[in-house]
């Protein structure tokens, strides 16, 4: 083998590694991203450029409340939980891929997935009560100061006196009237959680942690 071969060979070799670790600190690590809707305003912005950790995903880690997180975008994303669903309000996820390769183009590579981006209210086992334009938590109000004065959070039709169930939280967008969250399709199972949001990048006026 000439040494030109073996040169060209060894750039293959460090590319191709250089990919697969790539690919292993975006999916156990972190990555960076856009935000691409107006659901966190006025804590996000559009075209904000946020870091995600995933180190909470790969350790399987409850988030605290208050996080901000983002999480696969439910099947039943585009209606209501029925009243049936009420005792048990988790999101549906009934479209996941079937076979090795579809698995890691959807869960690794992100291709043709959609996530959202909201934020952690209530916890496995909390009694939320969404009433009078504001939140309570086993009876007491949530103080949310992320919000901006105006906010009213108004319930779904059917989810508005609920206990979070085992192993999943409740998130919501600040910016209520705008967001399609856990309000519409349910609680977020801990295993659906990819990251939480860590440091915003961009623009740079406003760098530094996202409360």
């Amino acid at each position: 083998m000439s040494d030109r071969v073996k040169n060209i060979l060894e750039w293959i070799y460090c590319f191709v590694i250089a990919i697969i670790i790539a690919i292993l600190i975006k999916y156990f690590v972190g990555t960076p991203t856009v935000v691409k809707q107006t659901s966190m305003y006025p804590t996000l912005v559009q075209n904000d450029r946020l870091i995600l950790n995933r180190i909470p995903r790969t350790m399987k880690e409850m988030p605290e409340r208050g996080d901000i997180i983002t999480f696969e975008a439910p099947s039943n994303n585009a209606e209501e939980l029925t009243a049936s669903e009420v005792n048990n309000p988790v999101a549906k996820y009934e479209n996941e891929p079937i076979g090795i390769w579809e698995k890691f183009t959807y869960y690794v590579l992100e291709i043709n997935k959609d996530s959202y981006i909201k934020r952690v209210i209530a916890l496995p086992g909390e009694h939320v009560e969404l009433k009078e334009g504001k939140v309570f938590i086993d009876g007491k109000e949530l103080d949310e100061p992320y919000l901006s004065d105006d906010v009213i959070t108004n319930p779904s039709s059917a989810l508005r006196d609920f206990v979070v169930p085992e192993n999943c939280v409740f998130a919501m967008g600040d910016n209520r009237e705008a967001s399609k969250d856990c309000r519409a399709f349910g609680c977020i199972p801990l295993e659906k959680i990819e990251s939480v949001v860590v440091l915003r990048f961009w623009p740079l006026n406003k760098f530094g942690t996202v409360d």
